[in-house]
């Protein structure tokens, strides 16, 4: 996990408490109170929010007395909430940038503080009845970003079945998504994405575009896969060998587009949302990862937390 000093948190606690006994004619007690439920504000990444509400149900058989209530919208948006101090935990599928660090000590005071919770292969997505196997992340950028030049399969040397119109169907993210921005860094480097691509809200929402559409080419989590498409295998780079986005690859680096998954509170976790990031990188937690299509903690990283 990777820890920028600061302080705690923000807990937004709900319940009804007992105002006093009711005073009765047989001088009975009054009603039981119910107990206080803490409500933990967890906002984020959508290539993170499937397992994060996993986390939050199966969390709450470990602790009734606490609810995580969770919501997507892009890494940048749970960061930018986070930084305002409006939500508990930050959900980002990409590393906190300089500038959020200074902002959220500019707005709150505080530190952001962030956690590795899991590590995903970003995939390259392709219609199942697509020929193409594998891709270099040069054509990736000659088919994604400003200047590129690909815009049909046959460029490419594939032929799709079926089709008179090859023109390629880009599908991306938009801007505020962490996904967009690992892509645009690590496959484009640092390109701009040129223009004309179909630029979706949710990681699912883009493999389900491209298992309906012959001609299209998406990235989204690896964890998002579906009978309907079909993940390439990627080069690094010309004449390197193509790796498949797989749990061995990511955790030994071989896969290009490998990536951690993280979690950020404000200032150093206490009480509840402690407890709650606890549990998380714990083996309950992490068989929710593994179960959710991600990669889990190798157990040396579990020892080492």
């Amino acid at each position: 996990m990777t820890r920028v000093p600061g302080s705690s948190p923000r807990l937004r606690l709900l319940g009804l408490v007992a105002a006093g006994s009711l005073a009765v004619a047989c001088g009975g007690g009054g009603p039981a109170a119910k107990p206080a439920k803490t409500v933990i504000q967890n906002k984020g990444s959508d290539t993170m929010v499937n397992v994060a509400q996993v986390w939050a149900e199966e969390y709450r058989k470990a602790a009734p007395d606490v609810e995580v209530e969770v919501s997507g919208g892009g890494s940048g948006v749970g960061l930018a909430a986070l930084l305002k101090g409006a939500v508990d935990i930050a959900n980002a599928s990409r590393d906190i940038k300089p500038s959020e660090v200074e902002q959220a000590s500019k707005n709150t005071g505080k530190q952001p503080v962030g956690f590795t919770v899991g590590f995903d292969a970003l995939a390259v997505y392709v219609h199942k009845d697509n020929p193409l196997g594998e891709i270099t992340l040069e054509q990736l950028s000659d088919l994604y970003a400003e200047g590129g030049k690909v815009a049909r399969w046959s460029e490419l040397g594939v032929k799709i079945p079926g089709v008179t119109d090859d023109t390629i169907v880009r599908v991306s993210r938009q801007s505020s998504s962490g996904t967009y921005e690992f892509f645009r860094e690590h496959a484009l480097g640092n390109k701009d994405f040129r223009l004309g691509s179909r630029d979706l809200s949710g990681s699912k929402e883009v493999v389900e575009l491209v298992g309906s559409t012959l001609t299209a080419i998406g990235y989204s989590g690896m964890g998002y896969a579906t009978p309907a498409v079909k993940m390439l295998k990627v080069a690094k780079a010309k004449g390197e060998p193509f790796v498949a986005p797989t749990v061995a690859a990511v955790h030994d680096k071989s896969y290009a587009l490998a990536r951690s998954l993280h979690v950020y509170t404000l200032g150093e976790p206490q009480g509840a949302v402690k407890a709650y990031i606890d549990w998380i990188l714990s083996d309950a937690g992490q068989k929710v990862v593994e179960e959710s299509g991600y990669v889990p903690l190798s157990p040396d990283q579990r020892a080492k937390r």
